[in-house]
């Protein structure tokens, strides 16, 4: 099996999308980028965006050679939008590659709302009905009934976590439970997963509770003692602090605790935690994003910070430890 996360926090944009493959499949799981689009008072660093315009150009090379699309659920940095913002992936250029496919999300039962109209525009952009994900498993490819995202009766509803199997390796991907709610851990214990992908506890919120971290840790330190990799991500890594609590995590369990860019072989890329140290570093002229909305310029001059270089091959490559910021 071959796992490419492709953009996560740890990359420089939100989301958790990645590619597996086995040895006749290639499923793309959450085909979709957000860049924060306010973090500190502070639109999305230039440099940020040309990150993410990367990635998402990664996103639709990968879309190409997929033979499966899954949905964990319908947020707007999991899925293309029919109505974008600048800094999201758009429905419009990927709607013609996602009619040739088979895609996978939850059902419509239950969606509130805005979710429900996500769905329905993915479904009319495509032309074919999206396949209910818990029912349509198969020997490589299983699927978890609805789990919250984040803790229990959450308002931001809920998500489908995706087991890949093949004769060697057994892979999950958990999306957004941000190890809040025990229901959805112990659901990934049972599948006594090789690898696992998982949303961190977004510690930047202030709403949430010194018991829900508290939840989330020991929940983290059973999933680091139950599975041989834990990959720890997205939500989690969108404030320093979160960047602690990785490290942290690793050294008290001494498991293989990693974020994506540990897993994939390069350099860590924070860019949302990092948003004031890079507007600080690398200015910018007033009125620079009206600009670009307008399409008068572009992110020249932005591509290069510190050891980051966004033309090396989308940074994979370019990067030995960074310095601390």
């Amino acid at each position: 099996m071959e796992i490419k996360i492709l953009g996560t926090e740890s990359l420089g944009v939100r989301g958790l999308s990645c590619m597996v493959c086995t040895p006749t499949r290639r499923i793309l799981i959450d085909p979709g980028i957000a860049l924060g689009y306010m973090r500190h008072g502070l639109l999305p660093h230039p440099f940020q965006i040309a990150r993410g315009i990367a990635i998402k150009n990664e996103i639709i090379h990968h879309l190409h050679r997929a033979t499966d699309v899954i949905f964990s659920h319908f947020h707007g940095d999991h899925i293309p939008l029919l109505r974008a913002n600048p800094f999201q992936l758009s429905l419009q250029d990927v709607s013609q590659r996602l009619a040739q496919l088979p895609i996978h999300a939850p059902d419509k039962q239950a969606l509130p709302g805005v979710m429900l109209q996500r769905r329905m525009d993915l479904e009319a952009a495509t032309g074919h009905a999206l396949l209910p994900a818990p029912e349509q498993g198969d020997d490589q490819v299983a699927f978890s009934s609805p789990v919250f995202h984040g803790p229990r009766d959450s308002k931001q509803g809920t998500v489908i976590m995706t087991r890949i199997s093949d004769k060697e390796t057994t892979f999950v991907h958990a999306s957004d439970i941000q190890l809040l709610d025990r229901t959805a851990v112990e659901r990934i214990l049972t599948w006594h997963p090789d690898i696992v992908l998982v949303s961190g506890p977004p510690l930047y919120l202030k709403r949430l509770s010194q018991a829900d971290e508290d939840t989330a840790w020991m929940n983290a330190i059973d999933l680091a003692h139950g599975v041989g990799t834990l990959i720890l991500d997205h939500h989690l890594l969108r404030s320093r602090a979160g960047i602690s609590w990785l490290d942290r995590l690793r050294q008290t369990t001494g498991r293989n605790v990693l974020c994506a860019a540990d897993f994939m072989h390069t350099g860590r890329c924070f860019l949302e935690a990092w948003r004031e140290t890079l507007y600080k570093e690398m200015p910018i002229p007033k009125g620079w994003h009206e600009a670009y909305a307008r399409g008068e310029i572009d992110t020249a001059g932005y591509r290069q910070w510190r050891e980051w270089d966004i033309d090396d091959v989308g940074m994979q490559r370019s990067i030995s430890k960074p310095k601390r910021l």
